[in-house]
């Protein structure tokens, strides 16, 4: 009964006129009366007792409100966890952000640090906290680059030797290791390849480097070939034994650092094809990497005015292999995007690897490079012990790092020697080779120089057998490349001897050597390089389809 008369009496139908009209156009404040709980409590009211479980044991359904809050509790737990995870991430970010920020020497990249005096990136303690104070750490150099620029080889680099190790020690696999996020980055690679050294500082890995970046190829020191050598011959050569590695090469420059061949065309390319990447100077340790840079900024400077305040704090260039020793940021481009000098990629194979520090200059040729003949020309042809066996049964010693073992060769064969002055060159009896480099190691035959050195010195343990094929008397064989040091021209027939009157089809149309170095050096054998006058004679270029021109690097110089 109650029901009824509530509902009778709030229906709007049941009130005069001026009542329903004032209902209907009221605010909707008194509308909310239809939809209030208490009409469903008088309904609950009327239900059975009976219905439910007078003890309580029954699962009863979640109400509306229960669920309500289940779901505002659920989303204060999803917001609580997505604020720590933000926490978090900021902690790491700033961890990151910290390292980073590392001030380095901006001769080298070794971080800054003034605990050791005798490591890399050394600064004078009062120095750092007045340069910190001024934020002026960007312009300081450390105490090793000092003494770099002066003339003294000091390494920080294993298997190159002068330095003992410390917390600042820095290893190969460590300098190859800040290399390594180049492959996952979109970046232009300027990789520089020593034409004295070819085969030996290619970096045959580069891709591990690089990825799939585009590669502009800098063949540097051409300024040390031969006079009269023609760079058209030299370009060519060096596109195809390029091509053979299968890189992603957009052109090849021939460049000197010294004499700034080349400079000017390779800083053109890089402005065309940089598109606002960075730029990465790649290659192995001391190919000419800093000298490259300094090269390339004093032409920049010319019309950039960036590269012009870059060239004030130029990275330390020095014979040393590891002088870099960290990746070096530099500004200099105005068009955006940076230049980096990173760290050589020392390779074991190479001399340096195995020479003391104080040896490495010996490795280094300063002037343009003279080949050395055997057996040696004379007004009247061949010295009397070769006139009969030519070089057959003798042993040529090039310094103490390499030791040639004449097997089977033709009556006017020759070999002639291209790398560093400072390595005397020593023929001798095979016979008596054995006893002649105990005897002179150290003396006669260095590096090793001094016998202090030379009683460390663990031999040559390495010894190839090369048999060398020819089809042409006119032309050299081959070439017997040394990695880091230089390479061995092999001429079935002397040319400067013009004596011989040997037909192609009396011979074996092979050459037998024996090339003993130390461990690791690798001995490459490759198509003759074409330098001197004469280079330009016998070289013969391929003939190629338009559509291989095509796909082939262009080259400059």
């Amino acid at each position: 009964m109650a029901l009824k008369t509530l509902s009778t009496f709030l229906s709007p139908l049941s009130l005069p006129y001026h009542h329903h009209h004032l209902f209907t156009n009221s605010t909707p404040k008194f509308l909310k009366i239809h939809t209030k709980p208490p009409l469903f409590y008088c309904k609950s009211t009327l239900v059975s007792d009976t219905q439910f479980d007078s003890e309580g044991s029954g699962a009863a359904a979640p109400t509306r409100g229960d669920r309500f809050l289940e779901l505002q509790q659920a989303r204060e737990a999803a917001k609580a966890v997505i604020k720590e995870n933000k926490k978090k991430k900021r902690k790491k970010e700033k961890v990151l952000k910290v390292n980073t920020a590392v001030a380095s020497c901006y001769g080298c990249g070794a971080p800054l640090q003034t605990s050791e005096s005798d490591a890399p990136g050394y600064v004078d303690p009062d120095m750092y906290e007045l340069k910190k104070k001024h934020h002026q750490l960007n312009t300081v150099i450390c105490g090793r680059c000092r003494l770099l620029s002066h003339g003294h080889m000091i390494t920080a680099v294993g298997g190159n030797g002068g330095y003992s190790g410390g917390k600042q020690f820095v290893s190969a696999d460590e300098l190859r290791e800040k290399l390594s996020h180049l492959r996952h980055e979109k970046a232009l690679i300027v990789k520089l390849v020593d034409i004295v050294d070819f085969n030996g500082s290619f970096l045959s890995r580069i891709r591990d480097l690089a990825g799939g970046n585009p590669i502009i190829l800098v063949v540097t020191k051409v300024d040390l070939l031969p006079k009269g050598t023609d760079l058209n011959c030299i370009g060519d050569w060096v596109v195809e034994a390029t091509m053979k590695k299968k890189l992603n090469v957009l052109s090849v420059h021939l460049t000197s650092s010294k004499s700034l061949v080349g400079i000017a065309g390779v800083a053109s390319e890089i402005q065309k094809e940089k598109k606002g990447r960075d730029v990465y100077i790649l290659g192995s340790a001391n190919v000419g990497k800093s000298a490259f840079i300094n090269a390339l900024l004093k032409t920049m400077a010319e019309r950039d005015p960036v590269a012009a305040m870059a060239e004030k704090r130029k990275p330390i260039q020095s014979a040393v292999p590891g002088t870099t020793l960290g990746p070096i940021q530099i500004d200099a481009f105005l068009s955006g995007g940076k230049l980096y000098d990173t760290p050589g990629v020392h390779l074991h194979h190479r001399q340096a690897a195995v020479v003391h520090a104080e040896d490495l200059p010996a490795l280094a040729p300063q002037n343009r490079l003279r080949g050395q003949s055997f057996p040696v020309a004379t007004e009247k042809g061949k010295a009397d012990e070769f006139k009969s066996y030519g070089l057959n049964g003798f042993t040529i010693f090039w310094g103490g790092l390499v030791r040639i073992d004449v097997l089977k060769v033709l009556p006017d064969t020759c070999l002639t020697f291209y790398g560093p002055k400072s390595l005397q060159i020593h023929v001798v009896p095979t016979d008596k080779a054995d006893e002649f480099y105990q005897k002179e190691l150290g003396v006669l035959l260095t590096p090793p120089t001094g016998k202090q050195r030379a009683d460390g010195w663990k031999g040559l343990e390495i010894e190839r057998l090369l048999q060398i094929k020819f089809e042409d008397l006119e032309r050299p064989a081959s070439d017997v490349a040394i990695s880091g040091l230089g390479w061995i021209t092999v001429e079935p027939i002397c040319r400067s001897l013009k004596t011989s009157d040997i037909k192609l089809d009396e011979t074996s149309k092979e050459l037998h050597l024996a090339v003993r170095v130390p461990r690791p050096v690798e001995v490459f054998v490759r198509n003759p390089l074409p330098v001197g006058k004469a280079g330009a004679k016998w070289y013969q270029y391929e003939d190629l389809t338009d559509k291989e021109l095509e796909e082939r690097p262009k080259w400059y110089f």
